[in-house]
């Protein structure tokens, strides 16, 4: 299983958006810890037996394997450090912190977070592209610069 926090297993225009990203929130003062960039498809399944029929831990994703954007190396997710820490939590002065992220990601063109409908989350940022999972599904690939 392969399920990776490094940004040179993104697909190359991805990780040039991403350190783009990166690069504009360290100007804010903000630093980004790359928690997920790549998971294979049974990482995947993993992730999202999690929470589910007595795998432990709650339920972080409503993808299965080839459904997620991490599968095709096209999202990473991040997490802000804080006086040396991770920072989860997305309410009171943190929440200042993930609307800052969430600012500059979305100006950079990221879908990022408030863009998920089923299934919102704060740190998932991804670029398709304009491609869907059912045009990656299907053999499509993502061309130029994202």
């Amino acid at each position: 299983m392969i399920s990776s926090r490094d940004l040179n297993d993104l697909h190359p225009a991805v990780k040039r958006r991403a350190l783009a990203m990166i690069s504009a929130c360290d100007a804010d003062g903000i630093t980004l810890l790359i928690t997920s960039t790549y998971r294979d498809n049974a990482s995947q399944d993993k992730l999202y037996a999690q929470g589910r029929g007595g795998a432990v831990g709650p339920v972080v994703t409503n993808a299965k394997g080839g459904q997620s954007w991490h599968n095709w190396r096209l999202a990473f997710d991040i997490v802000p450090i804080v006086h040396g820490k991770p920072c989860w939590a997305t309410t009171g002065d943190a929440g200042d912190s993930w609307r800052k992220i969430g600012d500059i990601g979305n100006h950079a063109g990221w879908n990022g977070p408030g863009d998920w409908k089923r299934f919102p989350s704060s740190r998932i940022f991804n670029t398709p592209g304009g491609l869907t999972l059912a045009d990656l599904q299907s053999g499509k690939t993502l061309r130029g610069d994202a």
